[in-house]
């Protein structure tokens, strides 16, 4: 085994554990595309190219925009919910200053 095929091998497993243990989701994501185009150079290294084609493409392409996508849908809905609150929070301001001003 040589020392290159090691080397991709130790970044593969280290891919593989810091996904695991990423709180952000941004760069879950990008650990997983560094993982699938490690997993690529592997396939080639293994004279499969074949296979090496359809994990970039697939895996590091497809599927990474697919969780591209969800991570900004579930941001917009975050920011959505958030607005709501600031907006509820707000009306029950006023509703408890108008209580203060009628009491008065």
């Amino acid at each position: 085994m040589t020392v290159f095929n090691v080397i991709l091998l130790a970044f593969l497993v280290v891919c593989a554990i810091s996904v695991s243990f990423s709180k952000n989701l941004l760069n879950s994501i990008l650990i997983f595309m560094s993982y699938s185009l490690i997993m690529s150079i592997i396939w080639i290294l293994l004279e499969s190219p074949d296979l090496a084609i359809t994990e970039a493409a697939v895996g590091a392409g497809v599927t990474s925009i697919l969780f591209f996508s969800t991570l900004k849908k579930i941001q917009a809905i975050q920011i959505e919910k958030d607005k709501e609150d600031k907006a509820l929070d707000l009306e029950v301001s006023n509703i408890t200053l108008k209580e203060a001003d009628d009491n008065e």
